[in-house]
């Protein structure tokens, strides 16, 4: 794979990549140890915003990958720093899991999950924990005209049985419920690929983005201009990637298939 030897930060998308839902691919943890003995970094960036970093942490300690806060960029810490530059005097009310609810608290924010008159601001995450009493208190904070973000634009979280309804497709039934399309933190846009490339010092010419969505990981990384892998562990097809107007750099069956050309580079 020529151009991999230029790439010095490998962002991972997580669902559908490395792991689906609990269980780890074969290969994950050595191509990670392999990352760090050849003085590669990795990142794992991930739209999924049910949970918090630390709940991450512990998720794949239990795969068996060592990880820390450092590790991560998720749509939930891009999210909870947007609030914070915009939104930080704001009453924030959720439509989201506990553990994002910590998340945005964590940096300051005021996060209700009771309708009241003070809410001035909404937020949709991807909620595991979403009841009709939430729907129906968001619709009306959207009638309002209330400032409206989203964590992701994903419309499905791949499961072991196949998918589930993800934030997309929830602000997808606000939108027809109330005309309203929210702003966007997470990919396809490059809130989260732009912080880490800063956050670490490294330039775009030596970033790979490694993924399985070609709407959301991809596009984020067309966006960016940085190169990228699509992974067909996940979402996409191969019919998808050919039937896509978006740029491909690399087309992986794998993630393997990346660890096996690295290995050919590092000896």
């Amino acid at each position: 794979m020529d151009g991999l030897i230029n790439k010095k930060i490998f962002l991972l998308d997580m669902d559908g990549t490395i792991y689906l839902e609990n269980t780890l691919f074969e290969g994950v943890v050595e191509f990670l140890q392999f990352l760090k003995a050849n003085n590669l970094k990795y990142l794992f960036l991930t739209n999924n915003s049910s949970k918090s970093v630390v709940a991450y942490i512990e998720k794949l300690n239990k795969m068996g990958i060592k990880a820390t806060k450092d590790d991560f960029m998720t749509s939930s810490m891009a999210t909870a720093a947007y609030l914070k530059n915009f939104h930080l005097k704001d009453n924030i009310y959720l439509v989201g899991t506990k553990s994002l609810k910590e998340e945005l608290e964590s940096v300051g924010l005021s996060i209700y999950d009771e309708l009241n008159d003070e809410i001035n601001c909404l937020v949709v995450g991807y909620d595991t924990e979403l009841n009709y009493k939430k729907i129906e208190e968001a619709t009306k904070l959207l009638i309002k005209g209330v400032p409206y973000i989203a964590t992701n634009p994903d419309l499905v979280c791949p499961m072991s049985y196949g998918y589930l309804p993800d934030c997309g497709s929830f602000c997808q039934m606000f939108k027809n419920a109330t005309g309203r399309t929210p702003k966007v933190i997470g990919k396809p846009e490059t809130y989260m690929i732009d912080a880490a490339l800063d956050k670490y010092g490294y330039k775009k010419e030596q970033a790979l983005l490694v993924g399985d969505r070609i709407y959301t990981d991809i596009a984020s990384g067309n966006k960016a201009n940085i190169s990228t892998a699509i992974v067909l562990t996940g979402e996409s097809t191969r019919e998808d990637v050919l039937n896509s107007d978006l740029r491909f750099d690399y087309v992986l069956n794998h993630i393997m298939e990346l660890y096996e050309a690295l290995k050919k580079i590092y000896k």
